[in-house]
């Protein structure tokens, strides 16, 4: 005997509602959206310093809800939004959701993210030691002393601040690495290693903590927080598994409405349901209105939730269609739509996945030392990959000399033999550059990548003799 249908589910896949009537393979989405979902993840986050964390500003408590939800006791991580499922101007296409600009001014989604930024006074061996302080002008470089404007006598920013990308949070002066360097040079010589803001990031000093550790060390944390409003791009998603991005936000007059005047914070696209066969978001949409407007929790456990039937029938009640349908007018033209259109609430997840997070571009920068090509990932400041299938887009596009510019990242001039091919040697002293096979000056510049010089030397070192065959110039 099974204590209840419920528990063939695991904790999270039983929250859903009406989850016996999804497909296995969305309620397993559904259920790895669940822990993506934004809310309060901790009840003293303000004193915590965890990485890559936001906190919901708004979160409620599901109307429609599992009553596992309840035994549990879990921390709200969504918000009860209006949907209405309905095509609007073709922006929710490919799962895309349209939000009203209405909604987001009034709160909906919005959340903090918080990051922690630290900073260890270190004591070296002979007496040398870290100094968290304003840095000295020599030693800041390459700064500018609006980087610096931030920080108090101690070193250190103050809450409250208003931070930008590059700004100085942290100030730290260390000591030369190698004693060799201090040797050489006078011992004062201080390197800066301050702690910067993140780049393309911004925000606010949530707060700054001083400590020290086992050794005595001064430690300093400080945390940032940075407001996100919804944008294009933002990711959201129910817990069925109908995840999507945001494809337009509405200013409300263009929004449609219905004859009682609501208008939805969100538009589903009706493509999304027929091939993924999730009706217990059908079910939780039609629940959701009915506890609404009864303004009572709806029972929506796996199995032994509130059924169809009785939903029908206390909408009827409450002068509604049974089917959870109305009639609704073009927000802009103020027309009747030909069809009527399913509209209800549903409980909508705002994932951590922001567009804020993972925007990124550069025009040049830093470059591996050993390959001189740009580095990669967003943290670094590398550059994008534009790859094979890339490069035939440009063509197809007539943009066949931007892969000049994009292709030409570590550019080197090889001089090659034109009797034997191989690589000649440059004689800087002497002020010239012969074979050294053949002995012939009879030399050709040729452009490579320096990669492919690379890995010429490296065939070099294994004793491979490697030779360029190249074209008559005067053919």
């Amino acid at each position: 005997m099974e204590i209840d249908s419920t528990a063939l589910f695991g904790t999270v896949t039983s929250l859903v509602p009406y989850g016996n009537h999804d497909q296995s393979s969305r309620l397993n989405r559904g259920s790895k959206t669940q822990k993506q979902a934004l809310g309060l993840y901790a009840a003293n986050y303000l004193c915590r310093l965890d990485t890559d964390v936001s906190i919901l500003q708004y979160p409620q408590r599901p109307i429609v809800r599992s009553f596992v939800y309840d035994t549990i006791n879990t921390y709200p991580a969504g918000q009860n939004l209006t949907v209405a499922i309905m095509c609007y101007e073709g922006y929710n296409m490919e799962d895309a959701l349209i939000l009203n600009k209405g909604s987001l001014q009034r709160g909906v989604g919005r959340s903090f993210y918080f990051r922690p930024y630290s900073a260890i006074e270190m004591n070296y061996a002979g007496g040398l030691k870290d100094e968290i302080a304003i840095p000295e002008k020599d030693a800041s470089g390459y700064r500018t002393e609006t980087s610096y404007r931030l920080l108090e006598d101690d070193g250190i920013t103050y809450p409250e601040s208003q931070v930008d990308e590059g700004d100085v949070l942290i100030g730290k002066m260390s000591p030369p690495k190698f004693l060799s360097e201090a040797r050489e040079i006078s011992v004062r010589t201080k390197k800066e290693s301050s702690v910067t803001m993140r780049q393309e990031e911004k925000g606010t000093v949530e707060s700054v903590f001083i400590t020290e550790d086992d050794e005595g060390n001064k430690i300093v944390q400080v945390k940032t927080r940075d407001q996100r409003i919804p944008e294009l791009g933002d990711k959201f998603a129910t817990s069925h598994g109908q995840k999507g991005v945001i494809g337009a936000i509405v200013p409300e007059e263009d929004i449609p409405f219905t004859a009682r005047g609501i208008k939805p914070d969100v538009m589903f696209n009706p493509h999304g349901l027929p091939g993924r066969m999730t009706v217990g978001y059908l079910l939780e949409l039609l629940a959701g209105k009915v506890g609404c407007l009864r303004g009572e929790v709806v029972d929506g456990t796996s199995f032994s939730g509130i059924p169809k039937k009785e939903l029908e029938e206390q909408l009827q009640d409450l002068g509604f269609r049974f089917d959870g349908k109305e009639t609704m007018y073009n927000g802009i033209t103020g027309e009747k739509l030909k069809s009527k259109i399913f509209i209800g609430n549903l409980y909508y997840l705002k994932l951590k996945y922001m567009v804020g997070n993972k925007m990124h571009g550069r025009a040049s920068g830093k470059v591996a030392l050993l390959t001189r090509q740009p580095i990669e990932g967003r943290a670094r400041g590398g550059a994008l990959r534009l790859g094979e299938m890339e490069q035939q887009a440009l063509v197809a596009h007539g943009a066949s000399l931007l892969l000049k510019e994009r292709y030409d990242s570590d550019k080197v001039v090889l001089p090659i033999c034109s009797k034997c091919g191989a690589v000649a040697i440059e004689d800087n002293i002497r002020k010239k550059t012969s074979c050294p096979v053949c002995s012939s000056e009879d030399i050709e510049p040729v452009e490579v990548s320096y990669a492919f010089k690379l890995l010429v030397e490296e065939l070099q070192g294994l004793h491979i003799n490697t030779s360029f065959e190249l074209k008559n110039k005067y053919e």
